[in-house]
C-alpha cells in the first residue's frame, strides 16, 4: 500500500470512531433505543448486503 493509500485509510477509521463516540454518547444518555429504531434495527440486520443500493 502507497501513502496515499494509508492516509486515506486512517482519515476513514478516525470519521469512524467519532461517528461511533457519538452514537454511544447518543445511546448512554437516552439509555434505550425507541421502538421505531429497534425495528429498522431488525430490518437493516435482516437485510442482506446485495439489497444495499451501492453510492
Amino acid at each position: 500500500m502507497d501513502q496515499t493509500t494509508l492516509e486515506h485509510m486512517h482519515k476513514d477509521l478516525e470519521v469512524l470512531k467519532r461517528d461511533v463516540a457519538v452514537i454511544k454518547y447518543i445511546l448512554s444518555e437516552e439509555g434505550e433505543l425507541t421502538e421505531e429504531a429497534k425495528k429498522r434495527l431488525e430490518k437493516a440486520r435482516k437485510t442482506t448486503l446485495s439489497e444495499y443500493k451501492k453510492l
